[in-house]
């Protein structure tokens, strides 16, 4: 089985599932200015481990997030990745390579295992993050490193690093994840730049170890780098490191995303909630869940994924506006989940009136626009079957225009079945219209 056909095989779970939760909680959550402050703020380490002392997250319930992140009833998110390990170099894991975990912390607590525990128990896939640079291992480079928090202190100026001592303790690390911890879904790896990619992180070695204790796994595509380079996600022969799906942050491709031979590619979008990604308590700039649902619909409409992100507190609490803002999307996904889950592009140009998602016979209207008259089904006349607003299943018939004659090849509807009008919108966020196509 070629490269691509082993991939196809592997999202399937993934492309179908289309909606998950993020997590970026650490020792960073103590100081609250988000996961980077250590590097923002070029701390030393001998100022920053001690942070470990107060890491006692005595609010940890990982059965609460996983709650939140699904909805009940089969709705919301389906999938969740954790910060096993961010770029400060602590971990929420039992790790037998270094004392710097949160088993040494306070609150004597393997939160990786636990977390992994309360989701599954949920019925939710589970996925690990892991961050390629470690801020806290000696011989990770530290002056002159692009990102590490060190990079301008004279003092490591002369300092000599073994890399291949880091890279044993990284691969070390990555085994632990895949052989201590039973099935885990997704490993989300974190992140090369410049000469830091590839093979510097012995990439090839590396995923030919996690795809022997977890064949099935899928993985992002951050060990490979971004661009187009040769045996990227996006040429006709891939890597075996180039990984299985293109990670975009805080941005939404404008298209759908198709390797050199025009084949459409798995991605997946990852954004936050506010503007952080670590907990920060000042940034209260929170995307409301209209945003979150719509942002979910175009990725979908483009055939992708929606990875969105929550910063729990050093207590081990998701902060209320989140919650606030995830249950009101699970809402909306209890009704409407039907026009995301293993749904996909449409293949029909974007109307002006919102997106369109599909799923073999099914066309889902995402409508956001409110219309002076009827919705505009562009090419569609003579392919329904029947229209029916997905929330209850409610009639609607397709209509034409009298005055309209010369757009002949479009179809229309009203929203409101005893009235020539689509305003107001029955549901201001997104209302979905299902359209079922005839059989050709």
């Amino acid at each position: 089985m070629s490269q691509l056909s082993e991939r196809e095989e592997r999202v399937k779970w993934f492309q179908a599932d289309r909606f998950g939760m993020f997590i970026h909680w650490g020792l960073y959550a103590i100081p609250a200015k988000g996961e980077w402050v250590r590097n923002a703020e070029e701390i030393k380490a001998e100022d920053y481990c001690p942070l470990m002392e107060e890491f006692s997250v005595k609010n940890y319930d990982p059965k609460k997030w996983a709650k939140l992140a699904k909805q009940a009833k089969q709705a919301g998110m389906k999938y969740a990745v954790l910060t096993a390990k961010h770029h400060d170099g602590f971990c929420l894991f039992d790790s037998k390579l270094t004392d710097f975990t949160s088993m040494y912390a306070p609150c004597k607590r393997d939160l990786v295992r636990e977390f992994l525990n309360a989701f599954r128990a949920e019925g939710l896939k589970v996925g690990l993050y892991y961050s390629l640079l470690d801020w806290n291992h000696p011989d990770y480079p530290h002056y002159g490193d692009w990102h590490h928090p060190m990079r301008r202190n004279e003092e490591y100026k002369e300092k000599n690093h073994n890399f291949e001592n880091y890279l044993k303790y990284m691969h070390g690390q990555v085994e632990e994840l895949m052989t201590n911890y039973g099935k885990i879904d997704i490993i989300w790896f974190d992140f090369s730049y410049g000469e830091m990619r590839a093979e510097k992180w012995r990439a090839e070695e590396l995923m030919k170890m996690v795809r022997k204790h977890q064949p099935h796994i899928i993985c992002d595509n951050r060990l490979e780098g971004s661009g187009e380079s040769s045996g990227s996600i996006k040429t006709a022969n891939p890597t075996s490191y180039a990984g299985d799906f293109i990670s975009p942050e805080q941005m939404i491709p404008p298209h759908n995303l198709v390797n050199e031979l025009g084949m459409a590619v798995p991605w997946e979008a990852c954004i936050t909630l506010n503007l952080h990604w670590g907990y920060n308590s000042e940034d209260k700039r929170y995307k409301s869940a209209q945003m979150i649902i719509r942002t979910l619909v175009e990725c979908v409409s483009k055939g992708g994924n929606l990875l969105v992100n929550i910063g729990p507190n050093a207590l081990g609490e998701i902060p209320e506006e989140s919650c606030k803002i995830l249950e009101e999307v699970g809402n909306w996904m209890k009704v409407n989940g039907e026009s995301i889950y293993h749904c996909g592009a449409a293949d029909l140009e974007k109307p002006e009136w919102g997106r369109w998602t599909k799923n073999g016979k099914y066309l889902y209207a995402h409508i956001f626009e409110e219309q002076v008259g009827a919705i505009c089904l562009k090419g569609l006349k003579n392919k329904i079957k029947r229209i029916r607003r997905l929330s209850d299943l409610s009639e609607i018939k397709e209509s034409d225009y009298w005055n309209l004659m010369e757009y002949r090849e479009n179809s229309f509807f009203h929203l409101y079945p005893s009235m020539t009008c689509s305003y107001p919108l029955p549901d201001e966020k997104d209302t979905v219209v299902r359209i079922e196509l005839r059989e050709i």
